[in-house]
Parts: C-alpha cells; sequence; structure tokens
C-alpha cells in the first residue's frame, strides 16, 4: 500500500521537488522496486521516499530525492547538507522505533539502506538521475 501525504497548498520548488520524487519513483518500480510511501510524514520530518529494493539481497531503502535545475552552484548531490543529514538520522530513527507507516502497515523486516538520487537537468531540459546506494548520514 503506498502512503503518501498530500499537500493542501504548495509552492512551486515543492511542485518541482514533487515531480522529481515522482519521476524517481516510477524509474525505482520499473526497475522492480516496491514503493512504499512518498513523502512520508514523520514526527516534524519527511521522508522523500520509501521503498522495497528486492536485491539480492533485498533492502528497505530510504530515498532522499536532490533536485537542481542547473549546475551554476554545484551538483544536485552537494545540497544533502549537515542539517538535512540530521533530519533523515532522526526520521529513520522514529521510522524504525515506530515500526509502521502511517495506514497500520508494518515495516518490512529488511535491512534498512538510505539511498541518495540526484537529478539534473541537461541543456535541453531532458532529466539525468544519478543513484548513490548506501550513503552514510
Amino acid at each position: 500500500m503506498l502512503a503518501a501525504m498530500e499537500r493542501a497548498t504548495s509552492t512551486e520548488a515543492q511542485r518541482i521537488g514533487d515531480a522529481a520524487e515522482r519521476l524517481v519513483g516510477r524509474r525505482l518500480e520499473a526497475q522492480g522496486w516496491t514503493v512504499l510511501a512518498r513523502n512520508l510524514r514523520v514526527g516534524r520530518d519527511e521522508l522523500d521516499l520509501l521503498a522495497v529494493d528486492p536485491g539480492p539481497p533485498g533492502f528497505l531503502v530510504v530515498v532522499e530525492v536532490r533536485r537542481r535545475n542547473r549546475r551554476d552552484f554545484g551538483l544536485a548531490e552537494e545540497t544533502l547538507d549537515y542539517r538535512k543529514r540530521t533530519a533523515l538520522r532522526r526520521a529513520v530513527g522514529t521510522l524504525l522505533a515506530r515500526g509502521t507507516l502511517p495506514d497500520g502497515a508494518t515495516l518490512p523486516l529488511l535491512p534498512l539502506r538510505v539511498d541518495l538520487v540526484a537529478l539534473d537537468l541537461d541543456a535541453a531540459g531532458r532529466p539525468s538521475l544519478r543513484h548513490h546506494r548506501g550513503i552514510g548520514l
């Protein structure tokens, strides 16, 4: 079951981020992954995607999606700063302690991994994805 946080109102930046998360989710599903939740609220924090990588070996994966329109100010990966890593650690810890999704479904009993998917647009506006598996927090 897919749990998602629906925004009543959203800014342009949130709409762009949501579109990036949908694109990444579709790409992961095309590779055989199961997306369990999008925009998962965990306390005061949010996890972009929670998915199962069938492996082998299988993993429960928190996927952080970072997007940049232009490379003038660096790569999308460079936006994962100390503050965001701290929020991710806190959210992951809360999620694991709770052991369930918002709909009450139990988390799969799989090892946990945190991945970063960076999305950039090329000069023609086509998306380019870089998937970094098992990033350190």
